[in-house]
């Protein structure tokens, strides 16, 4: 079994996230969902251009998990994301994370969500928040073991269909500083 390391992306590795962003969003999402819309989205959101100017962004934090071989699960984070519904002096949003299919299940998510909480803490925010499919119980059961609660929700434009997300967030915890 191989064994996954985790670290921060440069800009090296915006084709390789592209893919990957890619790969796992249609993975997750394709069987219930148009193919249009789905090929709107992701010509919008995981180009190579796209993640080139989302890993240029200061305000944005991208971490990958890989194998001596390939990219299997990558997280988001961008450090300063107000949101309304959010009560919190510095929120931080998870943006994205994701993990291949078959490495689901084996801890990579857990160590992300950690990885994550503590560069939302160390770079000051109170809260973290992300939005989550409302059809997607199994995300939603995962972030709720890291305390996220539903706070509001709001639009994910997915193509031409605008989906209903809910915003979840969690109070930052100063033990999560790793």
């Amino acid at each position: 079994m191989s064994t996954v390391t985790i670290r921060p992306a440069n800009l090296e590795d915006a084709a390789g996230l592209a893919h990957l962003a890619e790969y796992t969003f249609r993975d997750t999402f394709a069987t219930n969902n148009n193919l249009t819309d789905m090929e709107l989205h992701c010509a919008e959101n995981f180009g190579v251009d796209v993640q080139r100017q989302e890993l240029l962004d200061d305000n944005s934090v991208t971490l990958l998990a890989e194998t001596a071989d390939q990219l299997v699960a990558f997280a988001q984070v961008w450090l300063c994301s107000p949101k309304a519904c959010v009560t919190a002096q510095h929120s931080s949003e998870l943006h994205r994370l994701y993990v291949t299919q078959e490495w689901q299940g084996r801890g990579v998510a857990h160590e992300l969500m950690s990885r994550s909480l503590s560069i939302a803490a160390k770079a000051g925010a109170d809260a973290i928040w992300l939005g989550v499919w409302e059809e997607n119980p199994r995300a939603i059961a995962f972030y709720r073991k890291y305390g996220f609660q539903a706070v509001g929700e709001h639009v994910f434009q997915f193509g031409n269909d605008p989906q209903r997300d809910l915003v979840m967030m969690t109070a930052i915890d100063e033990s999560w500083i790793a």
